[in-house]
């Protein structure tokens, strides 16, 4: 098969490309951010190309592909009433060319900012006597005017007055406006050279070596191009633009589908930020990102294609696959879009209900934030009867199952892709377990290993203790929405830290969720550096409760009394060890082959967990390449 090059690599004119831009020929597709230079970096640039040292390729796209269509907006400072369709779209470039663009071929000042990032408009000029001074800097040749061409003092009092071509020739400040100006640059080369009437020679001199050094290396300048063809598939575009682009910007598959629909008047961005908004009256969805939505948008429209297909008789084998992958999100269509964003809103607010029911309701307790994405499709597909007691059981023990089994911390979107059809068979259909549970294993080891927020299992095994009837020591109240923020439960030990050392205890075990249970800060607080056998007491005597009920409260916990009461650190670890694996064992519906917890398997750190809201990220590589 022969090979056929994605792009052309060739040079032009940089007057040539800032025609190109003035006239609309070339433009930004709607993805790429705002134009952001501040002006120490413009006049750096400008004083490069003077001196005609390299700024850089510039990446253009050809336009004309209609499966990469992109709404398309003009470079800033381009005015353009009736703009044309462009023929290129840059990929990379864009703050190189929009400084150069407003500062050589405008007829308005630059807007820019200065270095307290304040927004200011500026005129850019080089001083000519620096600019032919064999030994200055260059960088110091180019300076910047406000737009009335006056400079002030911090007084705000005129200490330079450049507002007109005889101030400008006076000072030998020549606008870098006129260099691709031939009609404005020979008016203001007349008045320089009839400044001195009786050095009309010696101007005469200096104004060819302003020429030669200044002017002809602005107009003779080549600028690197890559031109990718039009016929380069969208997905590639946007690795593209992620692998080259100089300005930092992460390009997202949101982002890209933003500038498509933008193609057909629709904003996505605007769409999103009503619905986030919508769904984020839930505390638990507050860390929901855009590609999860998009994602959860994927798996219901390619699984109703699946769906679909099969009913018309088609054999599994030969149905269209489900998935929420950047490609298949790239192929979604605005009428896709359009067909389910709705449902999977609805999708997104179950799942935090369904999440409430399960005692979790802050992102900082969400074992897996990517887990949101499969449990919002599954239950938007389940549509009312996810409203049902025994749906919503039987849905509980695949959740608890991807938590301890640790199953969603990596690149886990063909797990989604599985999750949902075999899921959904599992409950409406009586299908077989979902691969994800059968593939969920815990082994006693890990519990020695849970010691932060860093591990799903960790904060799961916290959650499922609230959501098992935990009650704060000191309240004896249960855990809900409104206790858990007012309380501000969080995960504390038991025999605390302070104890622990003076008691010579591992602090693998001091450290472990063994030793720990959620619990009110105010309760932490009365805790101390004291072992159960002082603290306990006082809780009691300051709750104005009993012996019997504090029994009562510890057991919720899954904290044998009389070990706590004794300081017999060794034997609660023991036996809560066990209580833990078998409250593990009742969630999941799976037996746990017993061990030694004192033989800990290595700790499984979630991928990109963000430690700021306890939330593991396992869906970042639909961002990325």
């Amino acid at each position: 098969m022969e090979h056929k090059d994605t792009f052309d690599s060739t040079k032009g004119t940089l007057q040539d490309l800032l025609r190109d831009v003035r006239a609309g020929i070339i433009q930004l597709p709607e993805f790429q951010r705002d134009w952001v230079w501040d002006d120490n970096r413009v006049q750096s640039l400008l004083a490069s190309v003077s001196l005609s040292y390299p700024i850089g390729a510039v990446m253009l796209l050809e336009t004309g592909n209609e499966d990469v269509r992109f709404k398309p907006r003009l470079v800033e400072g381009v005015i353009l009433e009736n703009p044309p369709s462009p023929k290129y779209f840059i990929l990379d470039g864009q703050q190189r060319l929009t400084a150069l663009f407003q500062s050589l071929l405008s007829d308005h000042p630059v807007a820019t900012k200065d270095t307290l990032n304040r927004r200011i408009f500026r005129w850019y000029y080089i001083r000519i006597d620096k600019a032919l001074n064999s030994n200055g800097d260059r960088d110091e040749a180019i300076i910047a005017l406000p737009p009335d061409r006056l400079v002030r003092n911090f007084r705000g009092e005129v200490i330079g007055d450049y507002s007109t071509i005889e101030l400008e020739c006076k000072a030998q400040l020549m606008p870098l406006s006129l260099v691709f100006n031939t009609t404005n640059q020979n008016k203001w080369m007349m008045r320089y050279l009839q400044m001195e009437p009786n050095h009309t020679s010696e101007r005469l001199d200096r104004w060819g070596k302003v020429l030669d050094l200044v002017i002809q290396p602005f107009q003779h300048y080549q600028v690197p191009i890559i031109a990718l063809h039009k016929e380069t598939r969208k997905g590639a575009v946007c690795q593209v633009f992620e692998k080259v682009n100089t300005g930092g910007v992460t390009l997202n598959v949101f982002e890209l589908l933003t500038a498509t629909f933008a193609a057909d008047n629709f904003n996505l961005r605007d769409d999103w930020r009503e619905r986030e908004k919508r769904m984020k009256r839930y505390s638990v969805l507050n860390s929901i990102q855009n590609t999860d939505f998009l994602q959860v948008i994927s798996l219901l429209t390619t699984y109703a294609g699946q769906r679909k297909a099969l009913d018309s008789g088609v054999e599994i084998e030969r149905a269209p696959g489900i998935s929420c992958k950047r490609e298949s999100i790239l192929k979604m269509t605005l009428e896709d879009y359009k067909s389910w964003a709705d449902t999977a809103t609805l999708g997104f607010e179950l799942a935090a209900k369904f999440l409430h029911t399960q005692k979790i309701y802050s992102p900082r307790e969400l074992p897996y934030r990517t887990q949101l994405v499969p449990l919002a499709a599954i239950l938007a597909t389940l549509g009312s009867r996810a409203e049902e007691d025994g749906v919503l059981r039987t849905l509980a023990r695949w959740f608890w199952c991807g938590v301890f089994g640790e199953l969603y911390g990596g690149a886990i979107e063909s797990r989604f892709a599985k999750d949902l059809p075999e899921v959904v068979a599992w409950i409406l259909r009586n299908g077989s377990e979902p691969d994800s549970m059968a593939s969920s294993n815990f082994s006693p080891g890990r519990l020695l290993t849970l010691r932060t927020r860093n591990s799903a299992a960790y904060k799961g095994l916290s959650d499922l203790l609230m959501r098992d009837g935990a009650q704060d020591f000191r309240s004896g109240m249960s855990i809900d929405v409104q206790t858990f923020f007012d309380e501000k439960f969080d995960i504390h030990h038991i025999f605390p830290q302070v104890w622990c050392g003076k008691n010579k205890i591992d602090s693998r075990r001091c450290d472990s969720i063994v030793n720990k249970t959620p619990l009110s800060a105010k309760t932490n607080r009365m805790i101390g550096g004291n072992a159960p056998s002082t603290y306990l007491p006082r809780i009691t005597k300051n709750a104005s409760i009993d012996d019997k009920r504090m029994d009562e409260i510890l057991r919720t916990h899954v904290i044998d009394p009389q070990l706590a009461r004794s300081d017999d650190f060794d034997s609660f670890f023991d036996a809560r060890q066990s209580a833990i694996l078998e409250r593990i064992e009742r969630a999941t519906g799976k037996k746990i082959a017993r061990e030694t917890v004192e033989q800990p398997v290595p700790e499984v750190m979630d991928v990109d967990e963000e430690e700021s809201n306890g939330n593991a990220d396992g869906a970042g590589n639909i961002n990325e390449p």
